[in-house]
């Protein structure tokens, strides 16, 4: 089934949840929680499932867990592949990007550290901030009525995702993002280095003003989603 977005095909709204097995679905405490409490679903009422892996069905909630209610549908993944990296920043600003990345249908999200980056991931630290930012990649999805949960890499410098195949560097200045154009690498609050640019001469415009790392990432993931699902820009 071609669905250049990877959300649900049939248009349909409603609460949305990510289980590991479509075909025998059983919903976490936390989710259960969130239906009953937060949504207020009771027993009978319908909602989807997915596995974050292209494959969803519609299901009942009942008291003892959760009852199908049609067909499992299985939806392609997303082409072409979308990849936005940016570099690691401070506060909850990377949350924010990892979020709204994941409800536009980004399916790779990289997190590195470039030469200006002021914010460091200690290797003590790694473990709890990628647990806490795939949480909510699955509260996004969820949110979005996505199928495909993104991949998502932690870690690496300038010079990894630099050699991206197609890599494009945000910078003012830069040409326009087109349709072809995949992936796009944005830079910390202190811009890219002298060393960096000349690592990776290309380089896209986003806004004709100067966007905050967190907005400059959303607004990568905004217009390659657009081109891909071909919206007139």
């Amino acid at each position: 089934m071609n669905n250049p977005s990877g959300t649900l095909p049939d248009g349909s709204a409603g609460p949305h949840a990510i289980v590991d097995d479509v075909d025998a679905p059983v919903l976490s405490d936390h989710d259960r929680h969130h239906l009953e409490r937060s949504l207020r679903l009771r027993d009978g009422d319908p909602f989807t499932v997915t596995d974050g892996r292209g494959a969803w069905r519609p299901c009942l909630l009942r008291a003892a867990g959760i009852e199908s209610a049609g067909t499992r549908v299985d939806v392609a993944p997303p082409h072409p592949r979308l990849t936005v990296a940016f570099a690691l920043v401070k506060g909850s600003k990377p949350e924010l990007a990892i979020q709204k990345l994941t409800e536009l249908g980004i399916d790779r999200i990289i997190v590195f550290e470039s030469e200006r980056s002021v914010a460091r991931l200690a290797e003590e630290r790694s473990a709890r901030v990628v647990a806490r930012f795939e949480r909510i990649m699955r509260e996004a999805l969820m949110q979005s009525r996505g199928v495909w949960l993104p991949t998502l890499e932690i870690g690496g410098d300038f010079t990894s995702v630099a050699g991206l195949d197609g890599a494009l560097r945000a910078d003012r200045g830069g040409r326009r993002l087109a349709p072809g154009d995949n992936t796009v690498l944005i830079g910390p609050e202190g811009g890219w280095s002298d060393a960096e640019r000349s690592l990776l001469p290309r380089a896209v415009s986003l806004a004709p003003t100067v966007l905050r790392a967190e907005t400059a990432a959303i607004a990568a993931g905004v217009l390659l989603a657009a081109h891909r699902s071909r919206v007139p820009l």
